[in-house]
């Protein structure tokens, strides 16, 4: 992987909204990607205990229930997540559900800044159909590398989307027109192509 600085790239499934519960996290992926080194990937199953889900949540939840209520909870990851996500940029596809996320189980530790793969999309290529991170890592044909890095894998599992954004940063990053932007235009891109077409 070709980057230009050191990132990492993250990525939380949660239960999704259920009256009378929180939203929690069940799993967390981590991709630190380097200028001079291979990707690390670091993942976990976070506990949830025997509260619902949401129907419609996404993921493989459903088969792994037994392996979430002994899973560690994001408190007790906090020794390799800080290692691996403070002093650097977070990126993530629609990165709010990640804030949220670090921001209620992490309430006294401060992550970021951010790059939001999703927002950098609109910018980059304003007219793509859909910007859900698999469709854009089909539009920009990464996903081979996707299928190559994780073939028993797909989207809605956190590392196979942390990935997802990496590459995707990666790639954008390449363009002759995205080299050496500076990391505040990165944080703010300017959506306003895509914001005229809808």
């Amino acid at each position: 992987m070709t980057v230009p600085f050191t990132f990492s790239a993250i990525d939380f499934e949660t239960t999704g909204s259920v009256a009378g519960y929180p939203v929690d996290p069940w799993q967390v992926g981590v991709v630190v990607c380097t200028s001079d080194a291979e990707p690390l990937f670091w993942e976990s199953l976070l506990q949830v205990g025997p509260r619902p889900f949401h129907p419609k949540a996404p993921g493989r939840h459903a088969q792994l229930r037994s392996e979430l209520a002994q899973a560690p909870r994001m408190e007790e990851c906090l020794s390799p997540f800080r290692q691996l996500c403070q002093n650097r940029p977070l990126v993530a596809h629609n990165c709010a559900t990640e804030k949220k996320c670090l921001r209620e189980s992490l309430p006294m530790e401060r992550f970021g800044p951010w790059i939001d793969t999703l927002k950098l999309s609109r910018a980059a290529w304003p007219t793509l159909s859909s910007y859900k991170l698999e469709d854009v890592l089909c539009a920009l044909g990464l996903l081979p590398r996707m299928q190559a890095q994780f073939p028993d894998r797909m989207a809605h599992d956190a590392l196979y989307d942390a990935y997802g954004s990496a590459l995707i940063l990666e790639y954008l990053l390449a363009q002759e027109a995205w080299q050496g932007v500076s990391l505040r235009l990165l944080e703010n891109p300017d959506q306003r192509l895509w914001r005229n077409r809808k």
